[in-house]
């Protein structure tokens, strides 16, 4: 693997700890200094919703300015909110940490560009592990992004505020090491060449399996994982070190499978994959309906990262199928946006189904789901085997 990937790796280890650390940070803050409890998963959801606002303008300029100048100017503006959120935190201003949490998104729209840089370092047949070798670097965001929490306490004396004080030195170490990349899109000059219109593209039954399966994956995802630790710690009184157990765990999960989901894609493919994915995520479901202990919401939130891996790596990989080299910007920044927007609104979605219909409801909600993906899933995977027939012919 290229010293490229690998530092990439590094770096996404590094920055998606700012994400990590928002999902316990977000939604217990979240429930600690909003005036409506029905809102308390908004600084997470507004985190999400930056990220999906962030993802087409972030793909347009790494157009136009290439990827690293964009990377280094990203995490700068992400260490200057999380020192604002710090700052937010200790004077009680939920309005200030929603904000913060919106430019962490932005910056997370740009980190989440990492993967695709790494796939641009190698050649075809080498994607799909360069894909799922990024993601390894969640491995170390799960244990470091939630742990921060726990060491800035020892610094400053309100909870929160000296991790996020730390994620601020972190970024800045990440604008450092973006500085040795390889930049695997250079500025050229424009050419008249676009590719192919996206309504085309959007047609193909490869690209609308690619986007669904990431789309799904990572929605239903979010929704659960951001329900979970406000269910937790504040509906359910489990103590903050239970809870954060629990979200590392998930996340934690959700990279492991990076070890070896690239090389499994290459001996099952991608919709056996996808479908592994949906398997975990109804197993999640039933895991989380057993009860409401602790070993409950462990099983279940670790059910949902592993699914949660496996749909996106299948989704990422197929992405890449549906575009030519020269549609790539556009059609990455349309699959973002689809993906993150539906993340958002799922965050946005998580704390109404949760004071509405309870933890149940919005476990059932989340069963429905999963059934339509699998519809989608065998519609769209008909119509690739009916096109690759029609070929032979």
């Amino acid at each position: 693997m290229p010293a490229n990937v690998w530092l990439l790796t590094l770096i996404q280890a590094l920055a998606m700890s700012t994400g990590t650390m928002m999902v316990l940070a977000g939604g217990v803050l979240g429930a600690k200094l909003t005036p409506d409890p029905a809102w308390s998963t908004l600084p997470l959801a507004m985190s999400i919703v930056g990220t999906a606002i962030g993802v087409l303008p972030i793909t347009r300029l790494m157009q136009h300015f290439g990827r690293k100048p964009i990377f280094i100017a990203a995490t700068l503006v992400g260490a200057l909110a999380t020192l604002l959120a710090a700052f937010s935190i200790i004077h009680h201003s939920f309005t200030g940490l929603v904000f913060c949490a919106f430019l962490l998104g932005l910056m997370l729209s740009a980190i989440q560009q990492i993967r695709f840089a790494a796939m641009e370092s190698v050649g075809l047949e080498m994607m799909p592990k360069a894909a799922s070798t990024v993601l390894l670097g969640g491995l170390v965001a799960a244990i470091l992004g939630p742990e921060l929490i726990t060491i800035g306490q020892i610094f400053t004396a309100q909870s929160f505020v000296g991790g996020f004080f730390l994620m601020a030195g972190i970024l800045l170490l990440c604008s450092l090491l973006f500085t040795q990349i390889t930049n695997t899109h250079l500025v050229s000059e424009k050419s008249a060449n676009t590719g192919r219109e996206l309504s085309q593209i959007v047609k193909q039954p490869v690209f609308v399996l690619a986007v669904s399966a990431s789309v799904v994956g990572y929605a239903l995802m979010s929704f659960i994982m951001t329900a979970t630790p406000v269910h937790m710690h504040v509906h359910e009184a489990f103590s903050l070190q239970d809870t954060k157990w629990v979200i590392q765990s998930h996340i934690f999960a959700m990279f492991f499978p990076s070890l070896f989901s690239g090389w499994l894609i290459n001996i099952l493919g991608t919709s056996r994959i996808i479908y592994i994915g949906l398997f975990a995520y109804t197993c999640t479901i039933l895991v989380a309906l057993t009860g409401n202990e602790w070993l409950s919401y462990w099983g279940a939130l670790v059910l949902l990262g592993i699914g949660w891996n496996f749909l996106f790596v299948g989704g990422t990989v197929l992405l890449a199928q549906s575009y030519q080299p020269v549609e790539r910007f556009k059609v990455q920044g349309l699959n973002e946006f689809l993906v993150f927007g539906s993340q958002a609104t799922a965050a946005l979605s998580a704390g109404l189904f949760l004071n509405l219909v309870e933890w149940q409801g919005l476990l059932f909600a989340s069963f429905v789901i999963i059934v339509i993906q699998l519809i989608v899933v065998g519609r769209q995977q008909y119509r690739i085997t009916k096109s690759h027939a029609l070929n032979q012919q």
